[in-house]
């Protein structure tokens, strides 16, 4: 199979309504010592960072044997997988054992790994994903899940490898979820609640946060547009409204929320784990459905994050912690996590800072030859430690190379990819790191390598016709949507 996407089933175009635009303010992942390198304390003398060594280009031939590299260690992983966890959420890859996120499996890794496996053109490897899912994914089990991830990685997954594949078995199993997950939203605010029986419809945890309230519209938009039921849009755009009519005048949101009440129970702002992906979703909203009260979300909300949280230090520029409602910076912490947001800021037009918070990524995979979940960019000290192989610092890297053409960032990321395989390979797949500063391994392989940081190496390599960019949007978890009609058919085809 071509590693170009298939051809859409035409769709009907069906109107997916929005909400009035009366919630508008007047004024406008996942959840979260150390070392100092001594070269890096230098830093610190001058008034800006000192540039960055020179890194050596990336030639056309170079990067077509880093994507088939790319290929050949998604294959290594996925036999590691098929070997020892089949059937199974996930592979430990260091005891070559199996783990699930509940009492029993709901195929994470195959779903969460086949849009991937499709845009590489792995036929053998997607096929047999296809079929154990079609013939053994089952959503009527008495399991309470978390729904923001299962939304995320099994929702989204299962709609883009739907239109990516055309295997309408795969629809059809998203539909049967997206029913099974409605139940989050009936809160008196609308915010959905963090958990539901996919079996009872029952529906727990009232402290949420706004990447867990607002990074569901594209997931369940899309499910809208696929089945014709505008029910899914509907609930995820107010849940997404009703997030951003709780920010500060600033457009800044806290880290917890109750959802029954619309309270905030911590108003730490940042850009990291639990928040990231709602600025995320507030553009792609706009990008993938046309949404003009998204962007109105988006453009106040991206000022403010820009105007209380951007940081130009001595060590480079990036976003630290503030309080949502007085600005007052509390900590100046940043992460693997947040390494996502120079890919937001370059798709949202932002090219200037999108390319000085990339070097700033940068100089914290440097600072130990692999990035640390988290770290003081003040005193570039580790805070914690351990590296999950983590996606968001190649999706930059990716972004930024497909808007600017600049092969500074395909460097980057062939020192990126050259770590990652150094230092988390393994016999029988991939695994995370307890600590960047000793590189000693964990026993854990995320889905995500799959779906995100995979896909994200071999885009950044492959020739451009590889994937439409411009077509497409990426889901936080890295599954590409795209709408084969326009979101609203002017009023005569109605």
């Amino acid at each position: 199979m071509s590693h170009h996407f298939l051809p859409l089933i035409s769709l009907s175009s069906i109107s997916l309504p929005s909400i009035s635009s009366s919630w508008v303010p007047a004024p406008a992942r996942r959840a979260l010592s150390g070392l100092c390198l001594a070269a890096v304390a230098t830093l610190a003398t001058s008034a800006q960072a000192a540039p960055l060594p020179a890194l050596k280009p990336v030639s056309e031939a170079e990067s077509a044997q880093l994507a088939q590299r790319v290929k050949e260690e998604t294959r290594h992983a996925w036999r590691g997988y098929k070997q020892y966890a089949w059937g199974q959420d996930a592979l430990k890859p260091l005891s070559k054992s199996s783990h699930n996120w509940y009492k029993s499996s709901l195929l994470m890794t195959p779903v969460d790994a086949l849009s991937t496996l499709l845009v590489m053109g792995l036929k053998e490897e997607s096929d047999e994903a296809r079929e154990l899912i079609a013939s053994q994914l089952n959503f009527d089990q008495d399991l309470s899940v978390q729904n923001f991830e299962i939304t995320i990685r099994l929702l989204g997954g299962l709609v883009s490898a739907y239109q990516l594949s055309g295997d309408a078995r795969l629809l059809a199993k998203a539909e049967d979820l997206g029913k099974r997950l409605l139940p989050v939203f009936e809160s008196p605010t609308g915010l959905p609640y963090t958990h539901v029986n996919l079996r009872s419809g029952k529906v727990s945890g009232t402290i949420s946060n706004p990447a867990e309230t607002g990074t569901l519209i594209i997931e369940f938009g899309m499910l809208s547009k696929l089945t014709g039921q505008p029910i899914y849009f509907e609930k995820a755009k107010r849940a997404l409204v009703e997030t951003y009519r709780r920010a500060s005048p600033d457009g800044v949101v806290g880290s917890a929320i109750n959802v029954e009440t619309g309270r905030w129970e911590r108003t730490d702002a940042h850009i990291g784990g639990g928040i990231d992906s709602y600025y995320e979703y507030l553009y792609k909203c706009w990008r993938l459905f046309g949404d003009n009260e998204c962007k109105a979300m988006w453009d106040h909300s991206i000022a403010g994050v820009n105007k209380v949280l951007g940081d130009e230090t001595k060590t480079g520029f990036w976003y630290g912690h503030a309080d949502m409602n007085t600005g007052r910076r509390t900590k100046t912490q940043y992460g693997a996590l947040d390494a996502f947001m120079p890919a937001l800021l370059a798709i949202g037009g932002d090219l200037k800072r999108a390319r000085k918070l990339q070097e700033s990524n940068l100089r914290m995979w440097r600072l130990h030859g692999i990035e640390p979940e988290s770290m003081d960019y003040k005193t570039m000290k580790v805070l914690s430690p351990e590296y999950a192989l983590r996606p968001e610092i190649v999706e930059s890297a990716y972004y930024l190379h497909q808007l600017t053409g600049d092969n500074r960032y395909r460097a980057m990321g062939r020192e990126f990819f050259e770590d990652f395989v150094r230092h988390c390979r393994t016999e029988a797949g991939y695994a995370a790191l307890k600590d960047v500063r000793t590189k000693v391994q964990e026993d854990s392989m995320e889905s995500f390598l799959f779906a995100e940081t995979f896909k994200y190496f071999y885009l950044l390599f492959s020739p451009k016709s590889a994937l439409d960019f411009d077509a497409v949007t990426f889901n936080t978890e890295a599954h590409p949507m795209r709408l084969s009609a326009p979101v609203q058919a002017p009023a005569a085809a109605r």
